[in-house]
């Protein structure tokens, strides 16, 4: 018996909306940055929406808003590395890679290991 796509995920997704940034990098060509709202996530992957259609296999960044401050006062991100598993004209699925909190202080990104 085949197995449906929700059954193949290796982590359970939970329906979430923050706002997400992102670019497609490929071979030292950095792509202009653009911006969506996530559908859903899980630790493995996420899934957005996009204004067009991203190549499957292609390397992507993510940057995604955060919903907690650090100590309740400095905005944190999501930042995100991984490769498109689906795309269409609306959303896009992207398998995670490697993943960091970056918390903003002023004009100073500092990275937060305790957190990942």
């Amino acid at each position: 018996m085949a197995k449906t796509a929700d059954e193949r995920r290796r982590s359970l997704r939970f329906e979430v909306h923050l706002s997400v940034r992102y670019r497609q990098s490929e071979k030292g060509i950095e792509h202009r940055w653009s911006s969506g709202i996530t559908r859903d996530m899980s630790k493995d992957g996420v899934a957005f929406k996009s204004r067009q259609p991203m190549p499957i296999g292609s390397h992507v960044e993510l940057r995604i808003d955060w919903p907690i401050k650090q100590e309740a006062i400095r905005p944190i991100d999501l930042q995100a590395t991984g490769f498109v598993v689906w795309s269409d004209n609306r959303e896009t699925a992207v398998r995670i890679s490697s993943h960091k909190f970056r918390v903003h202080s002023s004009s100073l990104e500092v990275s937060t290991p305790e957190l990942a």
